[in-house]
């Protein structure tokens, strides 16, 4: 758009928009025909268990065309950030949410009196989700003109300009979901249960992750491009510097959240029905584990948006190889002593490495990146954090000793996370955190407008 003007962007979006719909359908047919092997490749440790593998193998084919929807739905978020329309971008994710919900509250009843797994509810949730979240871009994407026909030209320079760009990155993502494929594999060998600890705790991380710092590195990186299009380096470290701050604001106060109330959140969200406390102790101590690395992958996506920008796909790849190797070493050496947990630490540390690497061959090209003001604010972030911990702590630990039956396993957790706030927030105000300010500043504006 820079370079081009809106309809040589408009031009390249309907032949990319072409290319996606013929890639991703031939992707859903193959996972579907396929599922056998990737069910085979994810969780042979399966076979150990009385039907778990076949009823996996199911549901993979159910919900592998969940991947065309939510594919063309992010060429969609890619078209809208350019024109800085981040409200559509910002709530379509939650309509996967809503229809996991109603599909979990309408459908496993009306599936078993058919005949049918009920389990297959939250398949066709995902589904639904999915092709809601792609409809939910068109009246914006209508707005700015990109909802015309698709086309298909892979001869197009830019076509061939961004497959070029893609090429590194798609390495780099199947490194990850290597270190993913690895992780589900070692947990599918252990004890029933293993898989879903690991998965409610990641889910978990992903909250702070989801909101918060995705919605920064969307925001930022389409500026961080456009700084890079004109040649402003300096420029490109501030915005960066900037992005980094509020990232690592967010994420170490998540890391310290979750650390001191890992168990009573997991018992208030999850204890209930086959959920016991056993597996609520599980999971905590799960998310203890990952919960130690989301400030460190917070970082990894504000790093990088840099790379991207600056239009180096090849160094975060070789990175992200040097994380694959940490973490298969840290996944077996831990395993056997932690279990499960074992594998969520394997995944905090190789995050670390891997920021750190990002970090370290960052600074050889860019003249600044305000090491020193990022340190400095980390620092006071972590100071406020563990002070709103200690005091989440103590609430969470009285309120458990005040209260029983129902009120035990939803007051600490609340009470605790509405302490953890309170007092974050006020420290933060108390040593003035330029963060707080800028998160809130906005937030404060928009609410004076709708009022």
């Amino acid at each position: 758009r820079e370079q081009g003007g809106d309809g040589a962007t408009r031009e390249l979006f309907e032949k990319l928009r072409g290319l996606s719909l013929l890639t991703l359908g031939l992707v859903s047919v193959l996972g579907v025909v396929f599922a056998p092997a990737l069910v085979e490749l994810f969780a042979g440790g399966f076979h150990r268990h009385d039907g778990q593998f076949e009823r996996t193998v199911a549901l993979t084919r159910w919900v592998f065309p969940y991947i065309f929807f939510m594919g063309s739905a992010a060429l969609g978020v890619a078209a809208l950030n350019v024109y800085r329309r981040f409200v559509v971008t910002s709530f379509a994710p939650g309509l996967l949410n809503v229809a996991f919900i109603v599909a979990a509250l309408t459908l496993p009843t009306l599936l078993e009196r058919h005949g049918h797994d009920a389990i297959l509810a939250m398949a066709f949730g995902a589904l639904a989700g999915g092709a809601l979240q792609l409809v939910a871009q068109w009246p914006s994407l209508a707005a700015i003109g990109f909802l015309g026909r698709p086309a298909l030209s892979l001869s197009d320079a830019g076509v061939r300009e961004t497959l070029r760009r893609m090429g590194p990155t798609l390495l780099g993502i199947g490194v990850y979901y290597a270190d993913v494929v690895i992780a589900r594999r070692l947990l599918s060998d252990l004890d029933v249960g293993a898989q879903s600890y690991f998965g409610w705790a990641l889910r978990l991380c992903d909250f702070p992750q989801g909101i918060f710092v995705m919605a920064l590195q969307s925001a930022t990186l389409p500026s961080l491009s456009l700084l890079a299009a004109r040649g402003e380096e300096r420029e490109i470290a501030r915005t960066f510097a900037y992005g980094m701050r509020l990232t690592l604001f967010v994420g170490i106060a998540a890391t310290l959240l979750f650390f001191s109330l890992a168990e009573p959140l997991v018992v208030m969200l999850f204890e209930r029905g086959e959920f016991d406390r056993a597996a609520a102790h599980q999971t905590a101590l799960a998310l203890m584990a990952q919960g130690a690395g989301i400030a460190a992958v917070a970082a990894v996506r504000q790093l990088v948006s840099v790379y991207f920008a600056l239009g180096d796909t090849r160094t975060p790849v070789i990175v992200a190889a040097c994380d694959l190797a940490t973490f298969i070493a840290l996944a077996f050496l831990l395993r056997s002593a932690f279990g499960h947990v074992g594998i969520g630490m394997a995944v905090a540390g190789a995050s670390g490495v891997q920021m750190l690497l990002l970090w370290v061959l960052l600074k050889r090209r860019l003249p600044d990146l305000y090491t020193v003001e990022i340190v400095v604010s980390a620092a006071r972030t972590l100071g406020v954090a563990l002070g709103a911990a200690a005091a989440a702590y103590g609430v969470a630990r009285a309120a458990g000793t005040w209260f029983g039956g129902a009120a035990s396993k939803l007051l600490p957790g609340g009470l605790g996370a509405l302490t953890f706030a309170a007092v974050f927030l006020l420290l933060a105000r108390a040593l003035r955190s330029p963060e707080l300010s800028a998160i809130a500043e906005p937030l404060s504006r928009r609410f004076r407008r709708s009022r």
